[in-house]
């Protein structure tokens, strides 16, 4: 894991030069390829070292934040045309790299929880320096402290695991009987998520955002969350098994509440942040059912939420840099403004509803075996989650492909081939990944 990291940090002195804007580009690609031929074929870790490591569940979310912050350059080429701070900006993409891939591959509690709250920092960066509006400032505050003050008894839950125990997540094991150190090890992630109830800022942070501040938050930085928890229940087995029907609840009452928010959203990138609420409700819910099909479907989901959400907001920023606005009263008739595009906002929107053969589609149909076979009343949500969910995308895609187009607009627009680029790099992996469906669901 050290040489990838090394050749990030090799990176940064080249984020300062005006020409090199491509070539980190290019670097980046040729990391991920890289790291993509290392692929691990057993359960243990690779790339061993005394802090770091490598196994199936990192590997994968490792990848994809490459992935995301490759597309995430791509995405801003703008800042790079009007050179709004352009070397600092790759500088903070790199940066912000460096600690995912440091966060996934931590072995120690510990040095998870450092780079998992320094994450926050360059993160915080792209939405104050780049972002839209003035409200970018409050979003800011927002998200500093819903995640600050969620991983503070973190933090006191990893000493007092300290003291007792391990803190290598292999080593880690142990029956914790104590409530209170339940919560303050897994109420951090479950904010991060962001679950039902501690979710205000996320839909603030997404809509003030730049695309690049939008894509990392969705592709990543709420998988941050569910790795986590991933992880932690070795260690909370046993209150887990008592007290989990709480966030279960939570988690899917809330993601049909929040689809029926999704209904009633004007703003584009509104919807599709309160549309990751939902998709990660369903998450924790397959999570805390503490079965295997839920371990696998969540992974499986959040890999595939990263590469469709990040591609929706790539669409919707398209649409904004032509119309100026990302209202659903403006950006109607679509389809014969930018007739090129109507064909992505139709993949990917199916691709958001789980239709075949996206991974979407797989991970679903994992966590709603795991749900199900939980609990039948569990039905009763469901059913009302997966309706509306495909009910708030066609909303979406029918308003703003169908219907008289804006009397203020007066011409046709075509999308850049970086354009293009940018979104078959978002749906083809999402849908080649599963015809190797038995590596996400980790059936070896």
């Amino acid at each position: 894991m050290l040489k990838y990291m090394f050749f990030m940090l090799f990176m940064i002195p080249l984020c300062f030069s005006k020409s090199y804007w491509w070539m980190i580009q290019c670097l980046m690609f040729l990391l991920s390829f890289m790291f993509f031929c290392m692929f691990p074929y057993f359960f243990c870790w690779g790339g061993l070292g005394y802090i770091f490591g490598c196994d199936y569940i990192s590997y994968g979310l490792v990848l994809l934040s490459m992935w995301i912050c490759i597309l995430m350059i791509t995405a801003s080429e703008s800042i790079y045309r009007y050179s709004y701070f352009d070397t600092f900006f790759l500088f903070m993409v790199v940066l912000l790299l460096l600690m995912l891939v440091c966060t996934f591959s931590s072995l120690n509690l510990f040095t998870f929880y450092l780079f998992f709250e320094s994450s926050l920092i360059p993160t915080l960066f792209l939405i104050l320096g780049w972002g839209y509006q003035p409200e970018r400032l409050q979003a800011g505050i927002y998200l500093l402290f819903y995640t600050l003050l969620a991983s503070l008894p973190l933090l006191v839950g990893i000493m007092n695991l300290y003291n007792e125990n391990h803190l290598s997540f292999s080593l880690m094991s142990g029956n914790y009987m104590s409530v209170f150190f339940y919560l303050s090890m897994i109420i951090a992630f479950l904010v991060k998520m962001p679950m039902f109830m501690v979710h205000l800022w996320l839909p603030k942070a997404h809509v003030e955002a730049p695309v690049s501040g939008s894509m990392i938050l969705a592709g990543i930085l709420l998988k941050l969350g569910g790795y986590g928890l991933l992880r932690i229940y070795n260690v909370l087995m046993v209150l887990g098994m008592k007290l989990n029907y709480v966030w279960i609840a939570i988690s899917l009452m809330g993601g049909t509440l929040v689809s029926l928010i999704c209904m009633r959203q004007t703003d584009l990138k509104s919807l599709i942040a309160y549309s990751s609420v939902a998709h990660m409700g369903i998450v924790i819910g397959g999570l805390m059912t503490m079965m295997y099909w839920g371990y696998c479907g969540s992974y499986t989901l959040m890999i595939a939420h990263g590469l469709c959400s990040s591609g929706l907001f790539c669409l919707a920023n398209i649409t904004y840099e032509r119309l100026g606005s990302r209202s659903l009263l403006i950006n109607k008739g679509l389809m014969n403004f930018m007739p090129s595009m109507a064909l992505w906002w139709f993949l990917l929107s199916s691709c958001n509803m789980a239709a075949p053969p996206s991974l979407n589609l797989l991970g679903e149909i994992s966590l709603l075996n795991s749900l199900i076979g939980w609990s039948l009343l569990t039905m009763l949500m469901l059913i009302f989650l997966s309706f509306f969910s495909a009910a708030y995308t066609l909303y979406m895609f029918s308003y703003s492909q169908h219907g008289q187009i804006y009397s203020g607009l007066y011409s046709c627009s075509l999308g850049y081939s970086r354009e293009y680029l940018l979104l078959f790099l978002h749906w083809f992996p999402l849908n080649l990944l599963i015809l190797k469906g038995e590596y996400l669901i980790i059936w070896l």
